[in-house]
């Protein structure tokens, strides 16, 4: 089998589309693999750190301002919608795949409508509750559509086909269990709720401070135990501590650090996350059946996040903060009415369970082998 997949700009648009191919290879081992990427784009360095080969086209996305700045690019765009689309027709010729999957981004438009418009079978998947521009403007066009969450259906143009098949989740949050995090961890013998929180790689700039409010208090009254990720821009929230007097070092229920490397053992160990709304790591949190508060970043494409985020609320599995509403205190007092009370923490738990699709590496590949075999 030969599979083309298109989808970049994000790492919640590129890790889908690593995911679903490391899944088909598991399954046929001698598949052969081309992933198309915008020439810039952070996929260029992610697929092929993953052994896949990437060819470029040349895309990028309308800006809504209307300074000359925004006018030039725009312009720019328009030109590039045109010679991407023949760029990707010329790859997917000489490529020729028996089927071709978009993931989403600027990059997965122009490529899948060109496989669409040469007759090949195509899929997308959409990673989000409410989806982007790209994926709405793809969806009568291909043969399925892929939703992660069944909420997305209504934002479609209702002539598609659809299927719910959830998010790929990396393997080792699945089979992480609890209680070989916790050792791994050190945290055997804590008899206090753990707290997992972070912003994303580059950090939260709103979260840090917010947390940084909780986690002063906590190395006051040793009421909680922190893990949290700062990320790779907020090396100053250690700065930040260490002016209301806690130096994270000096105390046993702090691990405040810059990156989250062993993800799968925090998020087993913990019993509440803070974080953003990205699509994954909330598809991840429900897997492992973990409460949530959530912050979606307010400045992603069609506010998606927010939509994430209210998914799990409406089912009662997260409680939700948006960014203009975050205070330290605000963030405060939402933990401790989710935390003092351990019956609210297994309500939560339990719901935010029954939002999990666990099995989606083999729904999303049993969609591809139906649209093969149609």
């Amino acid at each position: 089998m030969k599979v083309l997949l298109a989808g970049g700009g994000t790492a919640g648009h590129i890790n889908p589309a690593l995911a679903i191919a490391g899944y088909i290879k598991q399954q046929e081992p001698d598949t052969e693999f081309l992933f198309i990427g915008n020439r810039d784009g952070m996929e260029q360095r992610l697929v092929k750190a993953a052994g896949y080969p990437i060819k470029s086209v040349v895309i990028s996305g309308f800006k809504r301002s209307f300074s000359p700045k925004s006018i030039i690019h725009n312009v720019k765009t328009v030109a590039h919608s045109f010679t991407s689309r023949s760029q990707a027709k010329r790859i997917i010729r000489e490529f020729d795949p028996d089927i071709c999957i978009g993931t989403g981004g600027y990059v997965s438009g122009p490529v899948i409508l060109a496989a669409c418009n040469l007759g090949y079978p195509a899929v997308i998947h959409e990673q989000n509750a409410y989806p982007g521009v790209t994926n709405k403007m793809l969806a009568k066009n291909v043969k399925k559509v892929m939703l992660a969450i069944e909420d997305a259906k209504k934002h479609f143009d209702q002539r598609a086909s659809f299927v719910t098949t959830g998010n790929p989740i990396r393997p080792e949050i699945l089979t992480t269990k609890y209680d070989a995090a916790r050792k791994r961890l050190g945290l055997e013998s804590c008899d206090k709720p753990v707290i997992l929180s972070f912003g994303g790689s580059l950090g939260a700039q709103c979260i840090n401070e917010a947390m940084a409010e909780l986690i002063a208090r906590s190395a006051k009254d040793q009421k909680y135990y922190h893990i949290h990720a700062y990320g790779q821009q907020g090396g100053y929230m250690l700065d930040l501590l260490k002016e209301k007097g806690v130096d994270p070092a000096k105390f046993d229920n702090l691990d405040v650090r810059p990156y989250i490397d062993n993800m799968n053992d925090c998020l087993a160990a913990c019993d509440l996350v803070i974080s953003r709304a990205g699509a994954i790591t909330l598809s991840e949190v429900q897997a492992k059946g973990r409460p949530a508060i959530l912050i979606p970043s307010p400045f992603v494409a069609e506010n998606h996040q927010y939509h994430n985020a209210m998914s799990m609320a409406n089912q009662k599995a997260a409680m939700v903060i948006e960014q203009k509403d975050l205070t330290g205190e605000k963030l405060i007092e939402t933990v401790d009415s989710m935390v003092v009370d351990r019956s609210v923490l297994a309500e939560y738990r339990k719901n935010a369970q029954k939002m999990a699709i666990t099995d989606a590496n083999e729904r999303i590949y049993k969609t591809i082998k139906e649209v093969l075999n149609s």
